[in-house]
């Protein structure tokens, strides 16, 4: 479908509603280093927008205009190859930052998984801030460094594990990837689909439904609802994600 892309498609935008310093999300993101005077200077460069599910924060292939603060809800990355086949790289929380790393043009789309609130920077705006505040730049350098280790991570779990140390993997870093929606101790929220969570591990969707009913026959996972399960063992999903189980 042919959209104009003079801004973000398919999204809402109204005034920031509250300033960054009351923000809910403001302690898991980059906004944590700044106080006073840069802090205000954000607040001002930042429109509040809003994301059905399905809808794109950035496309691939666009230009890289703007970069993104997400505040609440959570959105896939994922990249198109040219005969369609689709492969997630990653899912965004409320405190993670879009279009961080891109160059001239974004390599990939950012999708709204469920609906998402986000803060929105022009590119230029943000970068000329950063310039200004050393705060804002150590914050991002070390944003860097964990997004590498993510990678590095990410490229071991397609690359080496079993599909068991895949989703046990998987799990285990989820429970804390979604610091703004409380949940009682040992309650993971599954808000992506099994063809995402697929997607991402490199497997079929019938290998992880499959893996899913293994756990949960072993005692190490109980599922309480399509989107929602509980981690029984962590202990021994631990080691089996690291090749011990």
């Amino acid at each position: 479908m042919l959209q104009v892309r003079l801004k973000p498609p398919t999204c809402t935008s109204r005034p920031l509603a509250r300033d960054c310093s009351t923000c809910g999300a403001r302690a898991f993101s980059l906004c944590a280093s700044l106080e006073g005077e840069d802090l205000a200077r954000l607040s001002a460069l930042a429109e509040q927008v809003q994301f059905a599910p399905g809808q794109a924060l950035v496309n691939q292939g666009d230009r890289a205009e703007h970069m993104f603060n997400i505040t609440a809800g959570s959105a896939r990355v994922q990249t198109l190859m040219a005969d369609g086949r689709r492969q997630i790289t990653g899912f965004l929380f409320a405190g993670d930052f879009v279009g961080l790393a891109a160059g001239a043009t974004h390599t990939g789309s950012v999708e709204a998984i469920e609906p998402v609130t986000a803060c929105r920077f022009a590119m230029a705006d943000y970068r000329a801030l950063v310039r200004q505040s050393p705060a804002l730049e150590a914050a991002l350098l070390e944003r860097a460094s964990h997004e590498l280790a993510e990678a590095r991570s990410q490229i071991l779990l397609l690359g080496r594990k079993t599909a068991e140390e895949k989703l046990a993997s998987f799990l285990l870093a989820l429970s804390d990837r979604d610091p703004m929606r409380p949940h009682a101790e040992g309650r993971l929220r599954l808000p992506m689909s099994r063809t995402e969570i697929a997607d991402y591990l490199g497997l079929t969707i019938e290998t992880v439904s499959r893996v899913l009913g293994r756990f949960k026959a072993s005692g190490l996972i109980r599922l309480e609802s399509v989107s929602d399960l509980s981690i029984l063992r962590p202990d021994r999903l631990a080691l089996l994600a690291d090749g011990e189980g």
